[in-house]
């Protein structure tokens, strides 16, 4: 297979060299941004506009760079998430809403219109077929989302408990998802609870829309007729005692969130950018951050998402552990710094499906501007 481009700036300036914003435009000229035709075309920015709480998530200025270019480019520019499954600030299009404006994502700081793409209960979906879907014949895509005339991921590229990272593919799949298509890409395992260590505290009981997580007599059981399986449970517990059944589950995840992926690119031209910054261990959609992991690293670029995310994962390996973070103290022996924090996970997984149904490949030629 013929080796994609991946373009790469580092995060370096100073009082003579041009700022940050300046990086991220020159960056995606150079890896061919202008060649895409988005005269007149509506163009979805996906991005996860972040949990209220939530500290790592993408500042407003970063979209306002790629909205402003686009604009120049005679594109019609709009900022779109989708709705969550877990209680939080972005259940339904309302508080979303509120929550996106919270964090900056409003016409004030990004120049353009923030659209909750699948509606105001999250049930507003495109059904797409999957071309070489082997787990999803049909994609429940949020429909302004699936509406796009050019697709656009901006993601932060971070840890998660689930899929060992969010990049790329998790903002497109996972983040394009309405509700539904949430659910079907969660359903491969139902998470359970070791009861000897658990404390009883409640916190999966507040976390979780379904009302799956029951205390009884002190001690927490999943009802799993209730659990759509999202994971939000896994964490929040402060003692680590909930699980998933690992027998596949994850890889089921990461493969089907693969193909949603694929769903939402298939047929329209996308490009694809993600920032190696602030690489906390869990995903945005947290309330809260823990400590990054490892030292800010740059901005990343390509026409190929999967290109781009093992581009970004090779880049975070390459870096040492800070001290005082999950990974610092983590115990490290998988030479991986993702699986060292999340042991139970394995993002090639996600990598590997992707590839193999013609999204991409994960051979790149890293070009630096």
């Amino acid at each position: 297979m013929t080796a994609s481009k991946v373009f790469f700036t580092n995060l370096r300036t100073d009082p003579v060299s041009p700022g940050l914003p300046v990086k991220l435009r020159r960056l995606i000229k150079a890896a061919g941004f202008e060649s895409i035709d988005f005269d007149g075309k509506f163009t979805a920015v996906k991005v996860n506009v972040g949990e209220p709480g939530n500290m790592a998530y993408l500042r407003p200025n970063w979209s306002r760079v790629v909205c402003d270019y686009v604009k120049e480019l005679g594109g019609l520019p709009f900022i779109a998430d989708c709705n969550t499954l877990y209680v939080g600030g972005r259940r339904h299009g309302l508080e979303h809403l509120d929550s996106a404006y919270q964090n900056g994502y409003n016409p004030f700081q990004t120049g353009v219109h923030t659209i909750i793409a699948d509606g105001l209960k999250g049930t507003d979906e495109a059904r797409i077929p999957v071309e070489n879907g082997v787990y999803v014949k049909e994609a429940k895509i949020g429909r302004a989302i699936a509406d796009a005339d050019v697709i656009i991921s901006l993601s932060h590229f971070k840890g998660h408990e689930l899929t060992g990272f969010g990049g790329a593919l998790k903002n497109l799949g996972m983040g394009s998802g309405s509700r539904a298509g949430k659910m079907e890409m969660h359903s491969a395992g139902k998470p359970f609870v070791r009861e000897d260590d658990c404390i009883g505290c409640g916190m999966c009981v507040k976390n979780c829309a379904q009302g799956a997580p029951i205390i009884e007599n002190g001690k927490c059981h999943i009802d799993t007729d209730r659990c759509v399986g999202c994971g939000r449970c896994l964490g929040v517990c402060p003692r680590k005692a909930i699980e998933a059944p690992f027998d596949q589950a994850n890889d089921v995840l990461n493969r089907k969130m693969a193909e949603y992926a694929k769903a939402v690119c298939q047929g329209k031209p996308s490009f694809h950018i993600s920032l190696v910054i602030d690489v906390s261990p869990y995903c945005d959609c947290h309330a809260e951050n823990d400590a990054a992991i490892v030292p800010d690293v740059g901005m990343f670029a390509s026409f190929d998402p999967v290109a781009l995310d093992q581009a970004c994962v090779d880049a975070v390996n390459a870096q040492p552990p800070i001290a005082n973070s999950m990974l610092g103290e983590a115990d490290r022996c998988h030479h991986d710094h993702f699986t060292d924090v999340q042991p139970s996970t394995d993002w090639r997984s996600c990598l590997e499906h992707a590839e193999k149904i013609g999204l991409g490949v994960r051979g790149y030629e890293l070009v630096e501007v």
